[in-house]
């Protein structure tokens, strides 16, 4: 049972690593202009979405990384 609540705690720690880069680099989210108006050459969601699980996958390895050798 622990490996199960390790193995959670790693896919949290991803999770949270994944909402802050992808909130420092504006991927997901809509570009509203202050009218409103959202460009029509925007990302469509599907490549948002894609976009969004490669990074879940990348902050996985990073988090699940073994760390320096000492």
């Amino acid at each position: 049972m622990e490996s199960n609540t390790t193995a959670r705690r790693t896919e949290d720690i991803a999770l949270d690593l994944l909402k802050f880069v992808a909130s420092q680099a504006n991927i997901g989210s809509k570009a509203v202009g202050s009218t409103g108006f959202v460009p029509a050459s925007g990302a469509k969601p599907e490549d948002q979405v894609t976009q969004l699980l490669e990074l879940f996958a990348r902050c996985r390895q990073a988090v699940e990384a073994p760390g320096p050798s000492k």
